[in-house]
């Protein structure tokens, strides 16, 4: 990273498991041109690490990310940010706010985002890029980009009707409002509450990574392809993937261990 670029995120991996952490509590982790580069950066290195089993996408200090910085809303009002720039795309996303979302779901070992604070606008679009959310009870989510005169335009349009159907995203994506933490589990939008997200979410990692990495990535590529492609192909995907784990080493090596002989 240049000297004269701000360090916005920090990447660690422990024993299998990698920490993937919004790094400017002192903005709630707000959204700026270097945050949405080092997210891409970050989840770019993990597709290609095959030492990390489970990943965990938090904030630091008491916020997951408050959404956009507010100077990027005032070069909006100016007409300084009317154009997307194009880019190289990644997987399915050509524009840079999106790729920070859409890189988690090609990374191959599966991704925990641990919510605490507020996740809003954009930081709750990264969120739903993860595979599991693990939210505080107080924690408060909103899709509030209606309240600025735009639209969602990180992946959330894509992904929030999946979870919660498409009458709830539109209502949630329509009006701005705000979900607690508990509510958000109530309506699909996060997997379940933790009184401390994160460390519920490096526990959990540390479970996942614990198990055979072909078997976890294998589960993950599986329930994407669920109503995104015809029966059929997510069942031959299905004994694709069992024919190749059956009688593998690491497969082998799993039984042995359960039977006590390895």
């Amino acid at each position: 990273m240049a000297d004269d670029v701000p360090r916005r995120v920090a990447l660690t991996v422990a024993d299998g498991v990698a920490t993937v952490r919004l790094d400017r509590p002192e903005k709630l982790n707000a959204l700026d041109h270097a945050m949405f580069e080092q997210l891409v950066a970050a989840g770019t290195e993990l597709v290609e690490r095959d030492d990390v089993g489970a990943v965990v996408l938090t904030g630091a200090g008491r916020a997951f990310c408050a959404g956009l910085d507010f100077g990027r809303f005032a070069a909006m009002a100016e007409g300084g940010e009317r154009v997307v720039v194009p880019r190289e795309p990644l997987g399915a996303a050509g524009a840079l706010a999106q790729q920070t979302v859409h890189v988690w779901s090609l990374v191959p070992a599966p991704v925990i985002a641990a919510v605490q604070g507020v996740a809003f606008g954009g930081g709750l679009q990264i969120a739903l890029g993860a595979d599991i959310r693990l939210v505080a009870p107080d924690a408060q989510l909103s899709l509030m980009e209606i309240l600025w005169g735009i639209v969602p335009d990180m992946c959330g349009t894509q992904l929030l009707p999946e979870l919660v159907g498409r009458d709830v995203a539109k209502e949630l994506a329509l009006t701005g409002r705000k979900v607690s933490g508990t509510e958000a589990v109530r309506l699909g939008l996060a997997t379940r509450e933790a009184a401390d997200p994160l460390a519920a979410a490096l526990e959990l990692a540390t479970e996942i990574a614990g198990h055979s990495r072909s078997a976890t990535r294998a589960v993950k590529r599986l329930v994407d392809l669920a109503g995104r492609v015809p029966l059929a192909e997510g069942l031959a995907a299905e004994q694709a993937e069992i024919g190749a784990l059956i009688g593998s080493p690491e497969q082998a090596a799993v039984v042995r261990r359960r039977l006590g002989k390895g």
